[in-house]
């Protein structure tokens, strides 16, 4: 075979390709979803942190069975995505420390926002806290919305950060860490389901080596046993530690 035979065939082939390849006429993502998760014993936003919940969508509008895709929570309790495709929604909260709720449809176009209403396991109340010298003491109470399958509380942990970005995700580890020697932890254990005591009880957690002249941000974080062992919080602090 000579070459310009050759070239003829490699012709053929690239008419051929191009004429297979298909242009991509799909409209980019362009809607926003966003909206809170709700607390619905306090009517305020859930308190948590990045990650600490997330929001199912499964787009209803190409497939009967889509794939799920996930809009994490923010610490504030809010979420936005503002590159999503315009469709039919199924959406339903997941992942969170809050008992299991019901999905909506929901159609996504433009700008859509859309609440959704919890119920966490548990409220931290009664928060309070004290500063002396290099050490910080929070204490705190439990409530709990609802008792009837409550999983087992696990434990009450203290959250220490150098920003307001504080939770399980982002703390200090020494002041978490009770004995870097051993592992142990400076936590308030439970390690039981709900009951009078558990009401009635105070918890306190004790952070020490503070250093003097710095801006700490700390919560505390309940957890029960359940499949995700996230976290409810309560509201985050602001503690300035004074020069010596």
């Amino acid at each position: 075979m000579n070459n310009s035979i050759k070239l003829l065939f490699a012709a053929f082939a690239v008419l051929a390709a191009a004429s297979c390849a298909k242009t991509d006429n799909y409209a980019a993502p362009n809607s926003t979803f966003q909206g809170n998760f709700i607390d619905s014993v306090t009517g305020q936003n859930l308190l948590t942190e990045t990650g600490g919940a997330q929001l199912m969508l499964k787009q209803l509008s190409w497939s009967s069975t889509p794939d799920p895709y996930y809009i994490p929570a923010k610490p504030d309790g809010s979420f936005e995505d503002t590159r999503i495709f315009s469709g039919n929604y199924s959406v339903i909260p997941t992942q969170g420390a809050f008992w299991p709720t019901d999905s909506i449809v929901k159609q996504i176009s433009g700008n859509t926002t859309v609440n959704f209403t919890v119920t966490p396991y548990l409220e931290i109340t009664n928060f309070n806290h004290t500063q002396d010298a290099d050490s910080l003491v929070m204490t705190c109470q439990l409530s709990a919305p609802r008792t009837d399958g409550l999983p087992e509380i696990l434990e009450i942990w203290p959250f220490v950060n150098s920003t307001e970005y504080v939770g399980s995700g982002a703390y200090i580890s020494n002041f978490t860490i009770s004995d870097q020697s051993n592992g142990s932890y400076n936590l308030a254990p439970i390690n039981t389901t709900w009951n009078a005591t558990i009401a009635a009880t105070t918890y306190k957690c004790v952070v020490h080596g503070l250093i003097a002249g710095r801006t700490y941000y700390a919560r505390l974080g309940v957890r029960v046993n359940d499949s995700y062992k996230k976290y409810n919080f309560s509201p985050v602090i602001e503690v300035d530690v004074p020069t010596k």
